[in-house]
């Protein structure tokens, strides 16, 4: 796994969701990137019971990758992440008596890969409740474990098809104590979905639901 960039991309103007996602695959088409199948990435949200009296509820955020079928992983909210077998999701139905199922909040992120020379480009409706809430684009660099090595190669190739709305360096790389040379890793990758899908809970439902 490379070094991964997942951020949100507005709608085209007067377009729907499934419209403006039409228009981004056929710009990557334009670039002759392939397309190489499907993917999902998904968030189950938990609550912690029996917080003492006063204490804020504690959050635990579940998430599945297509890209990795046999694990998920498990982030506390401000706490440890856990990466687990895909069997976790029955543990968790195990200990409802300590975590409650937010019914009603699962965010998905489905749609196409694409292949482009080193880089692997998904672009993918979000949904909440079979409501189309956005859209995301992950670009990942393939050959590149640093971020500090191959942000400004990543960001000139997300320009091509993405325009004015490219990202700024992910949170999660500039926030960390060792800087950008420290190794990135499929955690990254899903704190930043986490964090776009804890934005898009928060948008109003938009035109174009894709389920």
């Amino acid at each position: 796994m490379g070094v991964t960039c997942v951020c949100q991309v507005p709608l085209a103007e007067g377009k729907s969701v499934q419209q403006t996602i039409d228009i981004l695959h056929k710009k990557l088409e334009q670039l002759s990137a392939v397309k190489q199948g499907n993917f999902t990435v998904d968030c189950e949200t938990y609550h912690a019971t029996g917080n003492a009296s006063g204490q804020p509820t504690k959050l635990l955020y579940v998430m599945h990758n297509s890209e990795t079928p046999l694990s998920c992983l498990a982030l506390f909210e401000g706490g440890p992440c856990l990466t687990a077998d895909g069997n976790f999701d029955v543990l968790m139905i195990k200990l409802k008596s300590h975590f409650q199922n937010a019914k009603g909040h699962k965010v998905e992120s489905r749609g196409s890969r694409y292949r482009y020379c080193d880089f692997l480009i998904k672009v993918g409706a979000v949904t909440m409740s079979s409501s189309a809430r956005g859209i995301s684009v992950e670009v990942e660099y393939c050959p590149c474990v640093v971020p500090g090595d191959c942000w400004n190669l990543m960001k000139e190739f997300m320009q091509s098809f993405l325009g004015p709305s490219i990202p700024e360096l992910p949170s999660v790389f500039a926030t960390k104590p060792e800087g950008l040379y420290v190794p990135a890793d499929c955690v990254d990758t899903m704190t930043q979905y986490l964090e776009l899908f804890s934005k898009v809970r928060k948008q109003q439902v938009l035109p174009g639901t894709t389920r």
